[in-house]
């Protein structure tokens, strides 16, 4: 309950009912030690709009205090058609974008479709928006389009997609160097002084024009713009969250770093290992800005974001998986390994939000499909008793027991599953 669904019920619940200034603000109505907006304003927006339509279909679901804490099935429903909504109007357009500009790129032309599929049937991006209830293909989306916009050579349309994807989750920063020095480096390719001043100040234009817009309700007050910005970076986060598969954590198992280093003197470093770590590929996307190389660029930018920078999320691997999607055609095998790698890193996050249901089958039959038993292990079945669990399985499988002769089953929790294996 007290995870991501909370807080995105929760961020609705504070949009819609306080005026735009308090939405970042500490107060008695907007208690920021739970769960407190920390996105950018794009993904504040979007949360008063999901708001608005919740509290027309249901008050209850975003009444102000009184909701904290609310679960219920219609709600979760209502969630996750409110990610579908975000799949239908900004990913799924996002990747025929992507399909249709890789279109232009004659070596790979027979290959497009590879980077388009991947991309829709990715299964982790699935996982974690529909099931951990996040709008990751929000900002992933406008990520792609932007991309795509770059490979039509639409640099101003793409710099304010790129800058849309940033606005909405600030973890964008992964990906905003590659894209930073392949515009720089087109710019110097005009092959004028008047060109490259030209090309360089329609792009500035417009990422100040986007970020301006977006952020005008804030910049009438400058404390108010602080706190927004002090938002999206809390250093008092720590270094990493949870079972993450970066560099820093896995020196953890041999070195406790945040037992060692403050959290201030910690972040300096992951920013300057992140840096120096980005060069090389930053200077040759520079000197050789082509669609190829940037997508390498994404590729190889992402990964090291992930592995030192500082605060990293099990789901931020995700970051890495889209640009991985869009060399798929070039690199089918190692794309794939990292794709299988990438939804095994996630594992402690699916099994925290019962993602995960191992189920063992037995035909008991003799191979006629008639008889069978089951051992089916969920942290859903914590607190139930075992008519409960049994109810809830046969809920799942209505439809396929309609055809069995004979089926028995037995639940257990994660835990009881673990004592059984000793």
């Amino acid at each position: 309950m007290f995870g991501d669904y909370e807080a995105q019920r929760h961020w609705q619940e504070v949009t819609v009912n306080l005026p735009v200034k308090e939405w970042y603000m500490n107060s008695t109505n907007n208690d920021l030690l739970y769960w407190g907006l920390d996105y950018p304003p794009l993904t504040a927006y979007h949360s008063y709009l999901c708001g608005l339509v919740a509290r027309k279909l249901n008050p209850s679901f975003v009444e102000l205090h009184k909701s904290r804490g609310y679960e219920s099935y219609e709600h979760k429903l209502f969630m996750r058609y409110t990610v579908f909504v975000v799949d239908l109007l900004i990913y799924i357009p996002a990747a025929y974008m992507f399909l249709c500009a890789l279109s232009s790129i004659p070596p790979r032309r027979k290959y497009r479709k590879l980077e388009y599929l991947s991309l829709i049937l990715y299964p982790g991006l699935y996982l974690i928006d529909y099931g951990h209830f996040q709008y990751n293909n929000a900002s992933l989306g406008f990520f792609v389009g932007a991309v795509a916009c770059l490979i039509k050579g639409r640099d101003c349309l793409g710099s304010v997609l790129f800058c849309l994807a940033l606005n909405y989750k600030q973890m964008e920063l992964y990906h905003a160097l590659p894209i930073f020095f392949y515009l720089l480096g087109i710019c110097f390719k005009q092959g004028s002084i008047m060109g490259f001043i030209f090309k360089i100040t329609k792009i500035g234009i417009s990422v100040l024009l986007t970020f301006g817009i977006i952020w005008s309700p804030f910049l009438s007050d400058t404390k108010v713009l602080l706190q927004v910005v002090h938002r999206l970076f809390p250093l008092d986060r720590g270094l990493f969250e949870d079972k993450v598969a970066s560099f820093w954590c896995s020196i953890s198992v041999l070195v406790k770093l945040k037992k060692l280093i403050d959290n201030n003197n910690m972040a300096l470093i992951c920013l300057l290992s992140t840096v120096v770590c980005m060069i090389p590929s930053s200077i040759h996307l520079f000197i050789n800005p082509t669609p190829r190389h940037l997508r390498y660029a994404l590729v190889n930018g992402s990964f090291v974001f992930f592995l030192m920078s500082y605060h990293v999320h099990e789901k931020s691997i995700l970051l890495v998986a889209i640009p991985a999607c869009l060399i798929f055609s070039e690199e089918p095998f190692m794309v794939t390994w990292f794709f299988i790698v990438s939804i095994v890193s996630m594992l402690p996050l699916l099994v925290k939000d019962g993602l995960t249901v191992p189920m063992g089958v037995e035909d008991q039959s003799d191979g006629c499909g008639a008889k069978f038993s089951v051992v089916v292990v969920s942290p859903k079945f914590t607190g139930k008793p075992l008519l409960q669990r049994h109810r809830l399985v046969n809920g799942v499988l209505q439809e396929e027991l309609k055809t069995i002769h004979a089926f028995s089953m037995k639940t257990l929790t994660p835990e009881q599953w673990e004592e059984q294996q000793k």
